[in-house]
């Protein structure tokens, strides 16, 4: 297949799944090997990260305005109650350092499981199955947390934490991981959703950043695993493109479902996805 068709239509899957908690990692290693693109490929595995950050920048447009409030407010926050360690903001950086630093520590064995299919299957099931005990779970109790405002540091911590889960474990899906996290910790659906957005941002700038400088400018004196020439950026540039399009109509629908109807067909979703490799994964798509 024509590679630049082959990036037009990870873009759409990228931009697609990126914010669903049904992991865009996942669907675009199932993606690429129907396509019969090697999952060990030094320039695929860079392309698979480099292309999230299309999608997060669609995000990062439309919660401009958001963002710009939280700046504004900063450290006391819109009501005045807040202080440099509980401000949206400062929670998020927070939860960032919480998932960055495990990440790094275990990136190798991230990388080990980024091209196995079975790995990813696993993780898609097992959180399926969590997901929808959580996502029942919050019907039963009211939330404590109902806007981003009244987060605390510990549930910044615990979330950060949790997300190192879909960095070690391809599968896992980060927003899954964040939204789970926030539920069981009394955040109703929207503020963990919202918190999700939040903490996407810097994570996958940060993760894009470390998978360009290792790959592709590695510091002097150090051969870089992917060498770019014209072709390959453009495929890289299709694909961002086509994500960050697609997101942007994602992103919306995505909040509206979930305040109306909640996570349950998400992971229901993960469920039989995962069952469906299990079974038939090694005889489709290989191992």
């Amino acid at each position: 297949m024509n590679p630049y068709i082959q990036s037009v239509l990870l873009g759409i899957v990228e931009g697609l799944t990126e914010f669903l908690p049904v992991s865009s990692t996942a669907h675009l290693r199932i993606t690429e090997a129907l396509m019969k693109i090697p999952l060990d490929d030094a320039y695929w595995k860079m392309y698979t990260i480099v292309i999230q950050l299309g999608a997060i920048l669609a995000l990062l447009l439309l919660f401009l305005s958001r963002i710009v409030d939280f700046i504004r407010t900063f450290p006391q926050g819109e009501n005045r109650d807040r202080t440099w360690l509980n401000h949206p903001i400062s929670l998020t950086l927070i939860a960032f350092a919480f998932t960055s630093a495990p990440a790094l520590l275990l990136h190798k064995w991230s990388e080990k499981n980024l091209g196995s299919l079975t790995a990813m299957a696993l993780a898609l099931l097992i959180g399926g199955v969590v997901m929808w005990i959580v996502d029942v779970r919050s019907d039963r109790y009211d939330a404590d947390t109902n806007h981003v405002e009244e987060m605390t540091l510990p549930q910044a911590i615990w979330i950060g934490l949790c997300q190192t889960l879909s960095a070690i474990f391809p599968g896992t899906s980060r927003s899954m991981s964040t939204i789970a996290a926030g539920q069981l910790v009394g955040m109703d659906r929207p503020t963990a959703l919202e918190f999700s957005f939040l903490l996407s941002i810097p994570t996958m700038i940060a993760a894009t950043i470390w998978d360009l400088k290792k790959e592709v400018f590695p510091s002097h004196g150090v051969a870089a695993h992917v060498v770019m020439n014209g072709e390959n950026w453009i495929v890289l540039i299709i694909g961002f493109v086509v994500s960050f399009i697609v997101a942007l109509g994602v992103v919306e629908w995505f909040l509206f479902w979930v305040r109306k109807h909640g996570f349950t067909m998400f992971a229901i979703y993960r469920i039989l996805l995962g069952a469906a490799l299990l079974i038939w994964g090694s005889k489709f798509i290989g191992s």
